[in-house]
């Protein structure tokens, strides 16, 4: 008789389903976590050989957790720009500790991206788990050796000081009235270089624009124009103002540079026979000024178009200038691309940026091995990790300003409780029926 095998099969179905209670419990506990995946129970046959084959011995059944890491939660927008998602495969690198050594400090990997910078400007989640990136140095590279983690650091919003950026380039274009009377010092031939800078000659067309130094002081760069009296052509100065900005032997009366523009037969510009050195200005400043020289690259249009400087016969007008650079400006903010590049924001609208956010991603995902904190690490049957860039090698695109909400159902997990509470409660009656039967067994001799 196989009696006491029942009652083994009933407590092993009393176990199984207790640990499948244990797994709901856990999911609908977790229903508001950020970036939880839910755990499933699956339950397998537990078969003992029987003596003959016409004799059974019943064996009862297991349970085993199987871990759904691979599930995309939804995402939803949040409010902060250091609130981030996956979007897609992997796992966001953490660490226990903000400054990990090759001794201490246990590299983790998490879907709960609800990072706020703790007191040291830290960024860490509600479990204390800190941010792990790729600094970016000031050429805007990343570590070459991709996928060692020792190379990665905690994303630290700390000591990003203002900053002030020099202008390197700048963009003119205006129309050069091509019916301009020539000036009489110009046909006079009484009109000597530096002329326009000194205000000893009126130009004919003159603009200026701001341009910034090495420390974020702003400065005035001027050019003026004059029509010559050769065929579409112009004769032009680019000076300082005022002239004890510069250098005065580099510089005298605050002259960068003059020369000729010239212009096509159609009003289009002639690069070509343009004086070379109105395109790239080197500006030495003064020594009491204390800031670096400039070399700026001047952007008059495209040789042969009108995207530029034009000499049509309309009145002399400023089209458009750009000036890169910025005056100093404070931290404003923390900005994250999809790439994972994240941005610090200044308040003259220069950016940098200061890290690279690795995306982990590993063969068998659901194999890791959960740790406290929503977070995983690698197992025998997980896979070995990769470290990928955002969108590369079939790793997720990152979401900023957004969570990824718990993958639990709790409609779903509450009708798998009735159903375990139902299964805990008829392999409690194969119990209380083999009693049944083994005590009327017993009675037989009485």
């Amino acid at each position: 008789m196989s009696l006491y095998g029942a009652l083994f099969s009933g407590v092993s179905g009393l176990a199984a389903q207790s640990q499948a209670m244990g797994m709901i419990s856990d999911n609908i506990s977790n229903v508001n976590t950020v970036g939880f995946k839910k755990t499933q129970a699956q339950f397998s046959t537990l078969v003992t050989s029987a003596a003959t084959q016409t004799s059974y011995s019943s064996g009862g059944v297991t349970s085993r957790p199987n871990a759904l890491v691979d599930q995309q939660g939804l995402l939803q927008a949040s409010a902060s720009t250091t609130d981030l998602a996956m979007n897609g495969s992997g796992f966001f690198v953490v660490n226990a500790l903000s400054e990990p050594t090759a001794t201490e400090g246990t590299y983790m990997f998490t879907r709960a991206g609800s990072f706020q910078p703790d007191q040291d400007g830290d960024l860490r989640n509600s479990a204390g788990l800190y941010l792990q990136g790729w600094p970016i140095d000031a050429n805007g590279n990343i570590p070459s050796n991709r996928s060692d983690l020792s190379v990665l650091e905690t994303v630290n919003l700390n000591g990003l000081t203002g900053t002030a950026d020099a202008s390197t380039a700048i963009t003119f274009a205006a129309n050069l009235q091509s019916s301009q009377a020539i000036n009489a010092a110009v046909s006079g031939a009484t009109y000597t270089v530096g002329d326009i800078a000194t205000d000893t000659v009126a130009s004919d067309f003159e603009r200026t624009l701001q341009i910034f130094d090495s420390q974020g002081g702003a400065r005035s760069l001027t050019f003026g124009f004059l029509k010559d009296t050769t065929a579409n052509e112009w004769l032009v100065e680019a000076f300082v103002e005022p002239s004890t900005d510069v250098d005065a032997g580099t510089h005298p009366n605050g002259l960068i540079a003059s020369g000729t523009m010239a212009f096509n037969t159609d009003g289009t510009l002639d690069l070509a026979t343009t004086t070379a050195g109105l395109l790239n200005l080197a500006i030495t400043w003064d020594a009491a000024q204390g800031v670096d020289n400039s070399a700026l690259a001047v952007d008059f249009g495209t040789d042969g178009a009108s995207d530029g400087m034009t000499q049509f016969d309309s009145n002399s007008q400023l089209v458009l200038t750009e000036t890169d650079g910025a005056v100093f400006g404070s931290l404003t903010g923390i900005g994250v691309d999809e790439d994972g590049i994240v941005t610090a924001l200044f308040e003259n609208g220069s950016r940098r940026d200061i890290y690279k956010l690795p995306v982990a991603t590993f063969p068998n995902p659901n194999g890791l091995t959960g740790r406290t904190g929503n977070a995983y690490v690698t197992s025998a049957i997980s896979g070995d990790l990769n470290m990928n860039e955002a969108g590369i090698g079939g790793a997720g695109l990152i979401s900023p300003s957004s969570l990824e909400v718990s993958t639990v159902d709790i409609a779903e997990e509450f009708t798998n409780m009735i159903i375990t509470q139902r299964a805990f409660s008829a392999s409690g009656k194969i119990i209380s029926t083999a009693d049944e039967m083994l005590d009327e067994l017993i009675r037989l001799k009485r």
